[in-house]
């Protein structure tokens, strides 16, 4: 049984899937009387679109329907839905994989657990495609937390830091039918001290929870994480400079014993290279009971952590909402 729904204060359900004519997201726990209107969410949509090169050449327009939850641009504390159009898709490319699993992705594992006639055009449910979900989601959450700024960036691909080397890296990958992955850093600042409960629902809990629904995502760390366990405790330690809770140093990334604790929110994730690569594999075929070469046609990103900081940065945003109105 497939389960869709995140939060219990900030609860979002999502329904559709990549190839379905429709999508959307439907919001409870939203206050009434916010401001919000279907051009709110045009800035953080138009950081998730394919533009860049390296990027699918699947473009969707993306406007969202507020068809519930809004009158007269102000939110009525009734759950918000919003719809979303699917129109720029190729389901043919995807029957080539029913017996040609693709490497590192669910084809397998989801026909697996839900049965041969699971919808995995362009990837179903668990596509890349939902996190515009997220993403307008996050617009939302950002309005009921408020008074927190983000800024995040892309801090790695293909195993370099040097950004001035990121574009010869996923051009250099394009050229060999291959992709790559890298390191999205977010930052929050102006959380308040006190989000999170101990012992499920610390601050980092409820973050890993909701990022890790992100395909692709394969790690997180806060603040100085697997960096910071290198170091001694002396070196570590973030020591306070003041009776509000300010740090000399964050490497515990705004967050002690599962709880904000003033200081700036520091997360960053890592996203994988994308399985999807046109570059022959060697994988088993089950038609032909061996294994046997595949080469993965159609409309791929050869890095998509070019459109993931805003994803990352909109999961950020929906875990402090969550937390926020639990308090």
């Amino acid at each position: 049984m497939w389960h869709n729904s995140f939060g219990s204060k900030f609860k979002i359900s999502i329904w559709g899937a990549s190839h379905t004519p429709e999508m959307g997201v439907r919001i409870e726990g939203v206050p009434a009387g916010i401001v919000l209107s279907e051009d709110d969410f045009e800035a953080d949509l138009s950081r998730r679109r394919a533009s860049a090169k390296g990027t699918t050449a699947r473009h969707e327009k993306d406007i969202p329907t507020i068809v519930a939850g809004v009158v007269d641009g102000l939110t009525t504390g009734e759950p918000l839905e919003i719809l979303f159009h699917n129109g720029d898709t190729r389901s043919s490319d995807y029957s080539q994989f029913e017996a040609h699993n693709r490497p590192s992705h669910v084809d397998f594992t989801a026909r697996a657990k839900y049965g041969a006639d699971v919808d995995l055009r362009g990837s179903g449910q668990f596509s890349g495609r939902m996190t515009l979900l997220l993403v307008a989601a996050g617009v939302v959450a950002k309005r009921i937390v408020g008074g927190v700024d983000y800024t995040t960036s892309i801090v790695e691909i293909g195993g370099s830091r040097n950004e001035a080397e990121f574009s010869d890296i996923i051009a250099s990958a394009m050229a060999d039918g291959d992709s790559v992955g890298g390191v999205v850093e977010c930052r929050a600042n102006g959380v308040g001290v006190g989000l999170g409960e101990p012992f499920f629902d610390s601050a980092e809990s409820v973050i890993a929870h909701l990022m890790f629904s992100v395909p692709a995502v394969k790690g997180i760390e806060f603040g100085s994480g697997f960096e910071g366990v290198r170091l001694r405790g002396s070196q570590r330690n973030d020591c306070f400079v003041d009776g509000e809770g300010h740090t000399a140093t964050n490497n515990e990334g705004g967050i002690n014993g599962g709880i904000t604790n003033g200081n700036e929110v520091v997360v960053r994730v890592a996203i994988k290279p994308t399985p999807s690569i046109s570059r022959e594999q060697m994988t088993f075929n089950k038609s032909l009971g061996e294994v046997a070469p595949l080469c993965i046609k159609g409309r791929h990103d050869a890095c998509i952590v070019l459109r993931a900081a805003v994803v990352v940065e909109s999961v950020v945003a929906i875990a402090l909402a969550e937390l926020t109105l639990n308090i």
